[in-house]
């Protein structure tokens, strides 16, 4: 804390530091407002997240389920020499945004058909299903990558906001206010001592 006795008690510094108390005011509540906006997108994204994590799940089993019955038909090393679907040929598209000046990313993907590079050894039902489950899910952790991303950005803005409100609020608008009672208690006292002088010189004459 400030030592309240290094402040020169007068009434200018009286004034001016008034004014900074009301320009730290203002900011702390500018900090206040951004962290209650920053929890609320915190929250939205968050609910998204685990909407579409729910979905990943289904995915995730669909995918397991179908590999189940490729194995099945093809078994364990036929499969592993089937010729895989690229997925650097699916257009990918990138929406960024801005919230309160973070960059939010949104990613859109077409869900093609699964064209393997080579024809396949055996074309089966279960092998196209295979492909097909496993290049839904691909897809479906990408567009969750991003939505992490956008999250991990967000909480820690939140945390950066949090430290500076809390600095503000614990630190130094205490130390202010310790300032302003101290010069304010020096002021009376100079104004007493005042009144006491005059009323004597008038009691003298």
């Amino acid at each position: 804390m400030t030592d309240p006795g290094a402040v020169a008690a007068t009434r200018v510094a009286l004034l001016e530091l008034r004014d900074e108390r009301r320009l730290v005011q203002e900011g702390y509540d500018l900090l206040d407002e951004k962290r209650v906006l920053l929890a609320s997108e915190t929250l939205r994204e968050l609910r998204e997240h685990v909407a579409a994590q729910r979905d990943l799940d289904t995915d995730w089993a669909a995918a397991r389920a179908a590999l189940a019955r490729a194995l099945e038909i093809h078994g364990f090393d036929d499969l592993t020499v089937e010729p895989p679907c690229p997925l650097d040929l699916v257009p990918l598209r990138i929406e960024v945004r801005s919230f309160l000046g973070i960059p939010l990313g949104e990613v859109h993907l077409e869900p093609t058909t699964c064209r393997p590079a080579d024809p396949p050894v055996r074309d089966t039902p279960e092998l196209r299903g295979c492909a097909e489950a496993f290049r839904r899910l691909a897809l479906g952790l990408a567009r969750q990558a991003a939505r992490t991303a956008n999250l991990r950005r967000l909480m820690a803005e939140y945390r950066r906001t949090e430290r500076r409100a809390r600095a503000l609020e614990n630190v130094l608008l205490p130390e202010i206010d310790q300032s302003l009672r101290f010069i304010e208690e020096q002021l009376d006292a100079v104004d007493q001592e005042e009144a006491i002088r005059v009323r004597n010189a008038a009691r003298a004459h």
